[in-house]
């Protein structure tokens, strides 16, 4: 409960006794830390839950190796009185009788000196040793890797937590992809069936009005040109304009059904290329015609049949 403050009242009993052991942990890690620094004040750090698992893990492992070199040391002490009297026995045997050299009784001291609980201390901290792969393990250097391999492990929890967001969203959007997939491979995105057949109709229409395209030129021309004798009026004119804007209008018409069928492929793609290849040729036209008509209107004002 190092988060809340001082004045913050505790009601519940459950918090009220968390907060009263978190309290003794905080006052055993600080008596260790004052044996450790000798008196002093150890350095500032953070005092939050965290920090007080991985210091009481640290004042643990600290503890427990501090008992197994008190053991070590005991078994130490037993094992030279052992070798001063092995000393002392070798003094009266002939050497290479087959008895025992130094190594071995020192070894052989050390084991039976040990208590239960000394052999088993030694043998975790062997078997941690090469877990870590520490060729010559002390008791400090056994925390730190511990430590090390605390913080290794949740930074790759967290990792795998990422990862495990990261694939869902994954599936997510590959659901999305493969049902988009199948509403476009669906039948609403296909072409008619009778595509080809109104594409070749409307070619013959085409061709029908590209022949008479001639005869209408010149029907325009005939009738637009005066003849002997006659003079042309605004009213003929107006008239005749009417009727070339009926003409051209009904081509538009016929132009635009045209533009959405002459020559598309079932690819959408290539059909939308021809589309714009198409509108680019009737822009082009109708520019064409538009000069042309300007110039039969100036051509054909009775301005310039009075000069």
């Amino acid at each position: 409960m190092s988060h809340l403050p001082p004045s913050t009242a505790i009601f519940s009993p459950s918090v009220a006794r968390l907060a009263a052991s978190t309290a003794r942990d905080w006052n055993y890690i600080d008596s260790w830390l004052s044996t450790k620094f000798h008196g002093h004040k150890p350095p500032a750090f953070e005092r939050n839950l965290e920090t007080l698992k991985a210091l009481l893990a640290l004042a643990t492992l600290n503890e427990q190796a501090d008992e197994e070199r008190d053991i070590v040391a005991r078994a130490e002490a037993a094992a030279l009185q052992e070798l001063k009297a092995a000393s002392k026995q070798e003094k009266d045997v002939e050497s290479g009788t087959g008895g025992e050299g130094p190594m071995d009784a020192i070894l052989a001291a050390i084991e039976m000196g040990l208590s239960k609980e000394g052999k088993a201390a030694l043998d975790s901290m062997a078997a941690l040793a090469v877990q870590t792969g520490t060729a010559y393990p002390e008791p400090e250097h056994l925390a730190q890797r511990i430590v090390e391999l605390e913080g290794q492990s949740f930074s790759l929890e967290q990792t795998a937590e990422r990862i495990k967001i990261m694939q869902r969203f994954l599936d997510e959007e590959s659901e999305k992809t493969e049902a988009r997939l199948r509403e476009v491979g669906s039948d609403a995105y296909k072409p008619p069936s009778d595509l080809a057949k109104r594409n070749l109709d409307m070619q013959r229409k085409i061709k029908t009005m590209a022949a008479g395209l001639p005869e209408l030129g010149e029907r325009l021309a005939s009738d637009t040109r005066p003849g002997p004798g006659t003079h042309v009026t605004v009213e003929k004119l107006a008239k005749q304009e009417e009727e070339y804007n009926a003409i051209l209008y009904e081509k538009k018409d016929i132009d635009s059904q045209l533009s959405l069928f002459q020559g598309l492929p079932h690819d959408t793609n290539k059909a939308r290329a021809e589309l714009e290849s198409l509108r680019d040729d009737l822009r082009r036209l109708t520019r064409r015609r538009d000069a042309v008509f300007e110039e039969l209107v100036e051509r054909e004002t009775p301005r310039k049949v009075g000069r």
